[in-house]
C-alpha cells in the first residue's frame, strides 16, 4: 500500500506525510477522531468560517516541524532520522487528548484532567500498539530527551504549535491581525548550547508574532460572544450531570453517558483504561446531538440553555477591568428570579461571572532567546527595542458577566 500521501492544505498548500509509520498513526481512530473536534470551539458563532478542526491543525504543525528540522540541519545541528520521526510524531500527537469542543469543556467531563495528560495517556496506548515505536517521541513530548531544543519546538513560547494555530485561526476567522511570518521565523531558528534561539535578524518577526498572539486572544479566543457561547455549553453539561445525579433520564451516546453518570477524577482515569476508551470515542457530535435532544427536555433550565444555544440566542456578556461589584450581580439575579420565575439557587444558570486572563509573553525558564550578531544570547525582552514588549509580558485580567439580554428590560428594585 502506498503510504506516501500528499494532502492539500488551504494554509500551506501541499503537505507530505513523511513515512509509513506516521501514515499509520494518522489512520488510527485516536487521530481520526480529531476530524470531528473543532479547533476553536464555538468561535464559528462569531466568525462563521472558523469551522476548522484539530485534525487540520495537527497536520499543519507536523508540516511546519518538518520545515524547522530542515532549517536546523542546514545550520549543522545534528538531528538523526530517528529523532526527526520522533519529533514529527510528538507534534502530530500533541493535541490528541483534546475532548469535544477543545478547551471549552476541559475539566468539565473529567475533573482535574487536562488535555496534556490525556494526550500522554493516549500516546502510551499507541506506543503499546506500535511495539515501542513512540518511545523517543514520548520522551521528547515529556521533556525527558537530552536534546532540549526538540522539546522547545513542540512546547514553548515560540513553538510550532503556536505558529500553526495563529496562522490557521487567523486564516479561517479572517482576522488579519493574527497573520504571522511563520516561514521567516522558522528560517531564523538556530540551536546554541542545546537551546532553541532565533537569529537577531528575525527579531521583528518574533515581535510581530507576540503582538499577533495578544490580538488574537482578545479578538478571537476571548471574544465576549465566544465566551458567552462556551460558558453556555459548559452550563449545559453541568446541568445534565446534575440531572443525572437526580436520576433523571437524558438522551446521550454511551460514552457521553459514561461521563455524565459517573464522577470520574484524575486518579480514576489513570487507574482504569475503560475511562480512556470511552473518552477516545467522544467528539463534538456526541455533545451537539445531545444538546439538540435536550432542547426538548422537561427540565426548564436545560431546555432553555440548549434551545438558546442552538438558535444562537446567546447571553449578553459585559467585560469589566476589575471584579464587578456585588450589587451588580445581585441586581441581575433578582431580575432573573422575577422574569423567569426561578429560585435564587438556580440563578447560577442565568447569571455568572468568569475571570479571563491574557499574557502574550511570559518571562520564565522557556523565554524566547535571541542570538545576537556578536554570538551572545539575550532574552527577547532585552534584545528588543519594542517599547511595549514589557506590556506584553504583563498578565491582563478581565471579568466577564453573562446573563440573558432580556434582563436589561426588567425594572430593578435594588437602588
Amino acid at each position: 500500500m502506498n503510504k506516501k500521501k500528499i494532502i492539500n492544505d488551504p494554509v500551506y498548500g501541499f503537505i507530505s506525510i513523511p513515512s509509513g509509520f506516521i501514515f499509520d498513526l494518522i489512520q488510527h481512530p485516536y487521530f481520526q477522531r480529531l476530524r470531528y473536534i473543532k479547533q476553536v470551539s464555538m468561535t464559528h458563532l462569531v466568525y462563521p468560517g472558523a469551522l476548522h478542526t484539530r485534525f487540520q491543525h495537527a497536520l499543519g504543525a507536523m508540516h511546519l516541524m518538518a520545515l524547522a528540522i530542515e532549517t536546523l540541519r542546514g545550520k549543522d545541528t545534528a538531528i538523526t532520522e530517528e529523532e526527526e520521526e520522533a519529533v514529527l510524531t510528538a507534534i502530530l500527537l500533541h493535541d490528541i487528548g483534546h475532548g469535544p469542543f477543545s478547551h471549552s469543556l476541559e475539566h468539565t467531563l473529567v475533573e482535574g484532567v487536562s488535555h496534556e495528560l490525556l494526550s500522554a495517556l493516549m500516546m502510551d496506548e499507541l506506543n503499546a500498539t506500535f511495539n515501542g515505536r513512540l518511545d523517543m517521541a514520548i520522551a521528547i513530548f515529556n521533556n525527558r530527551y537530552p536534546k532540549k531544543f526538540l522539546y522547545q519546538l513542540v512546547s514553548g513560547q515560540l513553538d510550532i504549535d503556536r505558529m500553526d494555530y495563529l496562522s490557521r485561526d487567523s486564516f479561517f476567522t479572517g482576522v488579519a491581525e493574527g497573520v504571522i511570518s511563520f516561514d521567516r521565523i522558522i528560517k531564523m531558528l538556530h540551536v546554541v548550547d542545546n537551546e532553541l534561539v532565533v537569529e537577531q535578524k528575525g527579531i521583528y518577526s518574533v515581535e510581530k508574532f507576540l503582538i499577533a498572539r495578544r490580538l488574537m486572544y482578545w479578538q478571537v479566543y476571548l471574544h465576549k460572544t465566544v465566551l458567552s457561547a462556551e460558558q453556555m455549553l459548559l452550563k449545559i453539561l453541568q446541568r445534565a450531570k446534575e440531572l443525572y445525579g437526580q436520576g433523571s433520564p437524558l438522551f446521550a451516546s454511551p460514552s457521553l453517558e459514561h461521563f455524565l453518570r459517573n464522577k470520574i477524577t484524575r486518579e480514576n482515569f489513570t487507574e482504569d483504561v475503560t475511562h480512556l476508551e470511552h473518552f477516545s470515542r467522544l467528539d463534538d457530535t456526541d455533545i451537539w446531538s445531545a444538546v439538540k435532544a435536550w432542547a426538548y427536555h422537561n427540565d426548564h433550565i436545560l431546555r432553555m440553555l440548549c434551545s438558546r444555544l442552538i438558535a444562537r440566542s446567546l447571553y449578553r456578556t459585559e467585560l469589566y477591568s476589575s471584579a464587578p461589584q456585588a450589587h451588580i450581580i445581585a441586581d441581575l439575579q433578582e431580575r432573573a428570579v422575577k422574569h423567569f420565575g426561578i429560585n435564587i439557587a438556580d440563578t447560577a444558570y442565568y447569571v455568572w461571572v468568569q475571570s479571563i486572563e491574557n499574557s502574550a509573553y511570559e518571562q520564565n525558564n522557556s523565554n524566547i532567546k535571541i542570538l545576537m550578531k556578536d554570538g551572545s544570547v539575550q532574552d527577547i525582552a532585552e534584545a528588543s527595542d519594542l517599547s511595549n514588549l514589557g506590556t506584553l509580558s504583563k498578565k491582563v485580567q478581565k471579568f466577564a458577566v453573562s446573563f440573558p439580554k432580556e434582563l436589561l428590560t426588567i425594572p430593578s428594585s435594588i437602588s
